[in-house]
């Protein structure tokens, strides 16, 4: 199973991609610990994050990446990178791509 999360802008254009092979353990992760956000993240579609949802995936995150191996922690600084740039520009999203 591979998950990437990438930018994309409200027309479909993907702007940055993360496709670090530790993104789906992390969300494995997150659903084991119930997580509301991050824990519900679809493994074979799209799940799609919006600004205002950040200001909760970006905590989930970040607890997740506390003692956390060395390649989850990895995922998640790319993650919070992506997010970043979401919270840059308007109409961008964080995109959770399944399978």
């Amino acid at each position: 199973m591979g998950i990437s999360v990438q930018v994309r802008t409200f027309t479909g254009t993907v702007e940055a991609t993360c496709a670090h092979p530790s993104v789906p353990a992390l969300c494995e992760r997150a659903t084991s610990q119930n997580l509301p956000l991050l824990g519900c993240v679809d493994p074979y579609d799209d799940t799609v994050f919006n600004q205002s949802q950040l200001r909760v995936l970006i905590p989930e995150l970040r607890a997740l990446a506390e003692g956390a191996a060395a390649e989850e922690a990895e995922a998640v600084h790319e993650i919070l990178a992506l997010a970043a740039q979401v919270d840059r520009k308007a109409h961008r999203y964080l995109v959770f791509n399944g399978d």
